[in-house]
């Protein structure tokens, strides 16, 4: 298992992955300034209380706004996710935000590469 995480928590990681970004592609990129942000990596607790949850933002430029922006709206978001998971889950998890800035480390080695 990737870092020891145990079958549930991968299965719920990918099934909390696809619902989120469902919900983050239905607002549509107008409702985040333009930005296409990307849900894509989510770790969960071994109690599934806490979901960490890993967005890329593109452009790079907006990311600081789009991650306030998410922030601030993360209670929705979760109450959003509640609606989606009820079925599946007893509680929702709690959902903490980081950006990924993986995208950006590659591009930035290709432009290096290039040199």
């Amino acid at each position: 298992m990737e870092n020891g995480a145990s079958k549930r928590q991968l299965q719920v990681a990918r099934e909390l992955q696809k619902d989120l970004a469902e919900i983050i592609r239905s607002k549509g990129m107008a409702a985040f300034g333009g930005a296409m942000v990307s849900v894509t990596e989510v770790r969960i607790s071994p109690d599934l209380s806490v979901a960490k949850v890993y967005l890329s933002v593109f452009p790079s430029s907006k990311a600081e706004a789009v991650m306030e922006q998410i922030n601030e709206n993360s209670r929705a978001l979760r109450g959003e996710l509640g609606h989606v998971v009820a079925k599946q889950m007893r509680i929702v998890p709690e959902l903490a935000f980081f950006l990924d800035t993986s995208l950006d480390y590659a591009e930035h080695i290709g432009e290096l590469l290039k040199k």
